[in-house]
């Protein structure tokens, strides 16, 4: 029966980093919707190439940084327990690899190849498995120490916090730093529109996401014996809420619509294993409202050229998100309890602050050093031409 339980718990945890990897489908057609058609391309290879030095990166180092294991040892150890600890790391490299393929909508269409590799290796070698051992292997006892200030640790069951809200505090700086893109925001106070370029393609990209997500939270639970069919539908009612919050915010934009149910699985995911599904639904649909109205804030008043919205779907809709655990995980709003309000401040707090932080110093970095940005002959000619050289449909291009 051991062996039946390990072969079933492998199989469980390798299905949920195959449909967390298709997720990354998702992030490059949400991408590739999103942009312009000159750099449709370009959002195809990075999320590719992001996810293939993350994997590299995440095996050699970043998973030993987080769970303090490595796997320089000898297949025959490895493939101890029908290999679940190589498909458990499969699963965890899935989480990793989205900070890069978060950040890499923001900084769309003006960012430089190479120096964001760099930045992947770093984030997810270091910057994001530091905290992570924090979150969710007890590191330097801050769980503990959190536990006896709010009678709680911070909880956070699929990576509101350690996942999104680190990806979208982290691609911040990013924008910040590279600046709008040529022309977007004019002297005379005008901006240019630069509408999606394909919305089929961007459904697409949503609804793949949305699919996978399924894997990302349920499969949180690491072994079968885990399972919770509450942190399915929880994601589901958070999904709904995001999508009508979106839509009615959003005024039928079907932009706002697509994301909106993104918007409530990145806040459902800290206390998909707590909540009601009623409460689920009321923080997805505070989710897509919050993303509409901090989107539009951030485009048009602030003048922040985020291109997808990743600082207020990933960065804002995930700190609600690791708060919302801590208020409609307790019991008196129907949840499961074991949760604390202020647990979820102090951990959310910290995540974001360490991501802002090191999104500066590593941004800033590479920005002294190699440049970030696009020339502005390149960015005119967009990242598909100016790097890989083709074009989408290079059979109607003119003189390529």
């Amino acid at each position: 029966m051991e062996a039946l339980k390990q072969g079933a718990d492998a199989l469980f945890i390798l299905l949920g980093g195959i449909m967390v990897l298709a997720m990354h489908a998702g992030f490059a057609f949400l991408e590739l919707g999103t942009v312009r058609k000159k750099n449709q391309v370009n959002a195809l290879v990075k999320i590719l190439v992001d996810f293939s030095v993350s994997t590299v990166v995440y095996f050699a180092v970043g998973y030993g940084v987080a769970y303090g294991t490595h796997f320089f040892v000898g297949a025959e150890e490895l493939a101890a327990k029908n290999g679940y600890e190589l498909v458990r790391f499969f699963f965890l490299l899935t989480f990793a690899a989205a900070i890069p393929a978060i950040i890499s909508g923001g900084i769309a269409e003006r960012a430089r190849f190479y120096p964001q590799l760099i930045a992947t290796a770093i984030i997810v070698g270091f910057v994001y498995p530091f905290f992570e051992g924090i979150a969710w292997n007890h590191h330097f006892g801050v769980q503990a120490w959190i536990e006896s200030l709010t009678g709680a640790e911070f909880h956070d069951f699929a990576g509101s916090i350690v996942v999104h809200a680190l990806g979208g505090w982290l691609a911040l700086p990013a924008v910040i730093l590279l600046g709008a893109r040529s022309n977007r925001y004019r002297k005379d106070g005008a901006m240019s529109a630069h509408p999606p370029s394909s919305i089929p393609f961007l459904a697409l990209g949503a609804w793949i996401l949305v699919v996978g997500w399924f894997g990302f939270n349920v499969m949180s639970a690491q072994t079968l014996d885990k399972i919770s069919g509450l942190v399915a539908v929880n994601s589901l009612m958070a999904m709904v809420g995001g999508t009508l919050a979106a839509l009615a915010f959003g005024k039928n934009d079907p932009g706002f619509v697509h994301n909106g149910p993104l918007a409530g699985l990145v806040a459902v995911c800290a206390g998909s294993d707590v909540m009601h599904p009623l409460g689920a639904l009321v923080v997805g649909g505070v989710a897509g409202a919050v993303f509409v109205v901090m989107f539009t804030l951030t485009q048009n008043k602030w003048k922040i050229d985020d291109v997808l919205g990743v600082w207020p779907l990933h960065g804002l809709c995930g700190t609600w998100g690791g708060i919302a655990a801590g208020i409609f995980g307790s019991k008196a709003l129907g949840g499961l309890g074991g949760v604390s309000v202020g647990a979820q401040l102090i951990g959310t707090a910290m995540g974001i602050t360490w991501a802002a932080l090191m999104g500066f110093v590593v941004y800033g970095a590479l920005k002294l050093t190699l440049g970030l940005r696009l020339t502005q002959e390149e960015e005119f000619e967009g990242a598909d031409r100016s790097i890989h050289r083709i074009g989408a449909t290079p059979e109607h291009e003119v003189n390529w």
